[in-house]
């Protein structure tokens, strides 16, 4: 059993749609970003860093695993599932589940700072942004042109990047001009385990008041 300490943001789903995806049973201990529990003592004890998600695998001796990519390694190498073994596939997948955690979560998660939310509207810095989202969006349709999805098999990678890109127009960034990207943003929307994943904690709509308020708590890693 794993205990899921989350919020529904794009770095929650990525932990939720994981679970999902490999069947794993798991408990959701929903936290309220704008009561700032994540800053509590008892959650600062499974992760340091004071961001959700956090994971504590009780079948493991209560081992709790924070950052996102980590999590999803750790839950792939439980479960057998998503992460290949084989050295060069395993590697395709790390690195564009590391392009995700450096670049794609990032740069959104700055451009939905400035862009929806900060009190003043410094086109400049919304430009940037926005420019660098579309051009890291740019290299993942390339990516796609040639294969359905990130590597030869659906895999975290895939789940990693989905969860933020499919906010895309939170942050101001259409993907019109991007058919290979956008195919695999709705292809993957119709997986059942990431539609169960993406309503935990709770079911939100990125054009609510609520994902503007939990924006800004969004781990942009």
């Amino acid at each position: 059993m794993i205990d899921l300490y989350t919020a529904a943001t794009p770095n929650g789903w990525k932990a939720s749609v994981a679970l999902e995806e490999m069947a794993i049973e798991y408990q959701v201990h929903a936290i309220d970003l704008m009561k700032a529990e994540q800053k509590s003592a008892a959650f600062l004890k499974l992760c340091p860093n004071g961001r959700i998600p956090v994971i504590v695998d009780r079948s493991n001796d209560d081992f709790a695993v924070f950052e996102t990519g980590a999590i999803m390694i750790y839950l792939a190498e439980k479960s057998g599932q998503f992460l290949p073994t084989q050295n060069k596939a395993r590697s395709q997948v790390m690195q564009w589940l590391m392009f995700q955690m450096s670049g794609v979560g990032p740069m959104m998660g700055q451009a939905n700072v400035f862009y929806r939310y900060f009190p003043e509207k410094i086109q400049p810095v919304i430009d940037r942004y926005q420019n660098e989202v579309k051009r890291l969006f740019t290299v993942l349709d390339t990516q796609l042109k040639e294969s359905e999805y990130l590597t030869q098999e659906y895999s975290i990678a895939d789940m990693a990047n989905w969860c933020w890109v499919h906010t895309h127009d939170w942050s101001g960034v259409s993907l019109d001009d991007l058919p290979n990207l956008k195919r695999w943003v709705d292809k993957i929307a119709l997986r059942p385990a990431v539609q169960r994943g993406i309503i935990v904690p709770e079911p939100i709509n990125v054009d609510k008041e609520t994902f503007i308020k939990g924006a800004r708590n969004i781990v942009t890693k």
